[in-house]
């Protein structure tokens, strides 16, 4: 007897020692996904340069400014930034994100204390009519880390969908059966989502920030979406987001009068519609080689804001058509190869999150271009990994490293 349970111990040990081992196979197979890691250094080396080309002229004349006549200014804090970054990616694609779903709600909180912080005099800034900003540690928009933050709240909830109970009403009256109706058709699956959105945005139209309240309703629609939510949802809710949005743009100043410039930018191109008409007179001189890397005219002061959302413009004229097409390529291999990472996810909890920050940045590239060319009004987004700011580009590589530590995992890459 004694024999026999030693035998049945040693089975078991072995057994658990194969599986301990298979499962530190599956978390380390293939490292984090090669594909993705070199296209984002591509593009983060490419956006310095066009950074060093866009903001030399506006740096150089910048004497009684920040800059102090220095060109390289803007160039040299983004490079600091960037290898800031670089490290920031490597620690958190180190990071089990798995641990991040028991923290969701937490980070939430935070990013929502945060994005009210914007309120407290002293730690707030204001410009242009809006108060977006915080001045600690530096000058940066806490609507950065609510997007993210957004994504993993989703993520997470939507991975313990199968876990949830459905719940039941009496159905001998009419209100246990219109209940019952509800939870059918999923609404009462969708509260809490909507409850979390509403909050966020209505954080933001205190600001005003119309750009970030758009891009969360964005990706929280895409979450859903790969999440399972019937596509039915999407259609009503589409609807209904859209009519509200137009209240909300409509309803407030600074948005409607940016809807009067996109629609007549050149009936008022030293003004309000000179940033518009600027950066088409940037694209349409560059033609379809471009005046050479260097050589555009439209940021010597002409351009406002060359180095930051319009920064586009700027690629265009320089490199023209072929140029600006072959780096949006490079965009859309990013983009494609994160959805594919997606689709091989470890678990639904990861697959998630990787929907939600590539179609964050899709929309963002899609977005700024859209801006840059007249398609959309003028709403703030930046370029990712292009334009000048800082904090925005370690955000932003701090995400493609949570997408690499997620693609670390994946069973198959």
């Amino acid at each position: 007897m004694p024999r026999t349970i030693l035998k049945a111990r040693a089975r078991a040990r072995a057994q658990a020692q194969t599986e301990t081992g298979q499962s530190r196979v599956s978390r380390i197979q293939g490292g984090v996904d090669l594909p993705f890691l070199m296209l984002t250094i591509v593009l983060v080396a490419i956006g310095l340069v066009m950074l060093l080309s866009a903001s030399y002229p506006s740096a150089y004349y910048d004497l009684r400014g920040n800059t102090g006549g220095d060109p390289l200014y803007y160039f040299k804090r983004q490079g600091v930034f960037a290898l800031v970054g670089f490290g920031v990616m490597y620690v958190v694609s180190k990071l089990n994100y798995r641990g991040l779903k028991g923290l969701a709600m937490p980070i939430l909180v935070v990013a929502c204390v945060l994005m009210l912080a914007v309120h407290v005099p002293g730690l707030g800034h204001s410009s242009g009519g809006a108060t977006r900003w915080l001045n600690f540690p530096t000058q940066w928009q806490p609507s950065e880390v609510g997007k993210i933050a957004l994504i993993i709240f989703f993520a997470a909830r939507l991975a313990k969908r199968d876990q949830r109970k459905p719940l039941s009403f009496r159905r001998n009256t009419a209100a246990g059966r219109f209940g019952n109706l509800l939870e059918r058709i999923g609404f009462f699956e969708l509260v809490p989502y909507l409850i979390v959105l509403i909050l966020m945005i209505g954080i933001l139209y205190l600001q005003p920030h119309m750009s970030s309240a758009i891009q969360m309703v964005v990706i929280a629609a895409a979450i859903l979406f790969a999440g399972g939510i019937s596509a039915g949802w999407f259609i009503g809710g589409g609807t209904v987001v859209v009519g509200a949005l137009a209240v909300l743009i409509f309803g407030m100043g600074y948005s409607s009068g940016r809807i009067t410039t996109w629609l007549n930018p050149w009936d008022d191109p030293l003004g309000d519609g000179m940033q518009t008409v600027q950066s088409l007179l940037a694209i349409g001189s560059g033609g379809l080689t471009g005046l050479g890397l260097g050589n555009g005219r439209q940021k010597f002061l002409y351009l406002p804001e060359a180095q930051n959302d319009f920064i586009f413009a700027i690629v265009c004229e320089e490199l023209g058509l072929i140029g600006a097409c072959l780096i949006l390529a490079v965009f859309a291999l990013l983009i494609i190869r994160g959805y594919w990472l997606a689709l091989h996810a470890r678990d639904k909890f990861g697959a998630l999150i990787v929907v939600g920050i590539t179609t964050l940045f899709a929309f963002q590239v899609f977005a700024n271009v859209a801006v840059v060319t007249n398609l959309f009004p003028v709403t703030g987004i930046s370029m990712p990994f292009f334009s000048y700011g800082g904090t925005a580009l370690i955000i932003q590589m701090a995400e493609m490293g949570l997408i690499l530590g997620i693609s670390r995992q994946n069973p198959v890459t």
